[in-house]
């Protein structure tokens, strides 16, 4: 047989065992949060029905995509010739799901009988994405949804901030929270006599950190919009103070735009609320955020870490009709995702992880032989009922090798357990940091491991 070559697909990682602890530290901090807020977790399968997926994303989601294809003689009767759009779905009805939001207004349709509204739901797992990889963007990676659904109350906007807030803090990480909505966004488009542009001017608009904002007006300019119209945005581009500024110019400029001035009154709302409370981060209104994703109709959210250069490390929005598509029409919603990778990527830049994740163990117990391994499986025994995590070395090797193997693991304690140890019911207990050592009953050795 022929070697093959060890690798993976690009976009995708594994992660070793200091990686997972720290991921699992990262999804520990959101869940605690998410629970606090009275969230509850769900699950969705990692495929949907192509038919649930497609649409949802606007044009340039749909191209990203991970398409299954179908089982069986799936290429009888079809025409290649035609455009690869129209062949796709006659060769595949599944997809990997794209993002938690889209999966999670069909749950939310298919078990209406079994959830109470509003709901608030969280959920952790993979999606999937057929981007370019690069540095914080992958083909594979996780979101940390929490989604409240059956109210259009500004509460909901709100704990949505305090809980960005508290998850930032909790891992020490300086934010900025950027707000917009859509329906402001929807009165831009009317002021510059564009409304049927707006998917369009959105999509352009939500480039700006990337390509810079030439490259928006020359992209606007490619999708439509005239010189005159994209000259109408400066006022918008160029807006500055603080959000309820940016807010009574903006109510100035739709005086006879409705959707403008209920995105307006919206936003204005949502920052009294946020005025109430002394958060850590900073909140601001920005009105070029835009979201691309084709659902938003109302607040959007978007979160940058402040010492790092790396995309948004959370975002959400207000959706009023996901759930319509699947047949439950006027059921609004509104939700967060955190970005668990790049939230990684941001803590260790700024070295932000606890020192002691990567422990396996508290204590490594060596191994002298087949006696002496007995004694160390009683006291083993005890200190894991009383919740510390020990390890036994398996083998009576060298001690050097069982030295290095702690050090290579970064175990704080070595236990050793000889003639005297066992004849007196103690353990020799050693400071890896120090080198100190003390002889313990294993009650006292208990006391001072926890």
């Amino acid at each position: 047989m022929a070697n093959v070559k060890c690798s993976i697909p690009k976009g995708t990682r594994d992660f070793l065992p200091v990686e997972m602890v720290r991921r699992n530290y990262i999804f520990d901090t959101i869940r605690s949060v998410f629970r606090l807020y009275g969230f509850e977790p769900i699950e969705t399968p990692s495929l949907e029905n192509l038919s649930t997926l497609m649409g949802k994303y606007g044009e340039e989601g749909d191209k990203l995509l991970f398409k299954v294809l179908n089982s069986g003689d799936f290429m009888e009767g079809v025409d290649f010739g035609q455009d690869y759009h129209k062949v796709a779905p006659q060769i595949c009805d599944r997809g990997l799901r794209y993002d938690l939001t889209v999966p999670f207004a069909r749950f939310v349709v298919q078990h209406r009988d079994q959830i109470t509204f509003p709901f608030r739901r969280y959920q952790l797992q993979p999606v999937w994405r057929a981007d370019r990889p690069q540095k914080g963007r992958y083909r594979e990676f996780y979101q940390c949804d929490a989604d409240m659904i059956g109210s259009t109350s500004m509460l909901n906007e709100l704990e949505l901030v305090q809980m960005i807030n508290e998850v930032f803090r909790r891992l020490s990480i300086g934010v900025v929270v950027k707000i917009n909505n859509r329906k402001v966004l929807a009165g831009i488009a009317e002021l510059i006599g564009a409304p049927d542009k707006l998917v369009d001017i959105t999509v352009a608009i939500d480039k700006l950190d990337k390509i810079g904002l030439d490259n928006v007006r020359a992209e606007l300019a490619e999708r439509g919009l005239t010189e005159a119209q994209i000259e109408a945005l400066n006022p918008v581009f160029e807006l500055d103070g603080d959000a309820r500024q940016k807010l009574e110019r903006l109510r100035e400029l739709f005086s006879t735009i409705e959707i403008g001035l209920k995105g307006v009154d919206e936003m204005t709302e949502l920052f009294d609320l946020i005025e109430l409370f002394n958060l850590g981060c900073d909140v601001e209104l920005d009105l070029t955020l835009a979201r691309g994703l084709n659902y938003y109709t109302g607040a959007i959210f978007e979160v940058k870490a402040k010492d790092v250069q790396i995309g948004s490390i959370c975002g959400g929005g207000r959706y009023d009709n996901l759930t319509g598509i699947f047949g439950m029409p006027d059921v609004s919603g509104v939700g967060i995702s955190f970005g668990a990778d790049r939230i990684y990527d941001v803590l260790t830049e700024l070295d932000l992880f606890p020192q002691d994740l990567g422990q396996s163990a508290r204590v490594l117990f060596v191994n002298f032989g087949p006696e002496e391994q007995k004694h160390c499986l009683r006291c083993a025994y005890r200190l894991r009922e009383a919740g510390i995590p020990v390890l036994i070395y398996p083998d009576a090797s060298k001690m050097k090798k069982q030295m290095d193997y702690a050090n290579r693991k970064g175990i704080p304690y070595v236990a050793f357990v000889g003639e005297s140890e066992m004849r007196d019911g103690t353990v020799t207990l050693k400071n890896m940091a120090d080198g100190t050592q003390q002889t313990l009953t294993v009650d006292a050795m208990i006391d001072l491991l926890r």
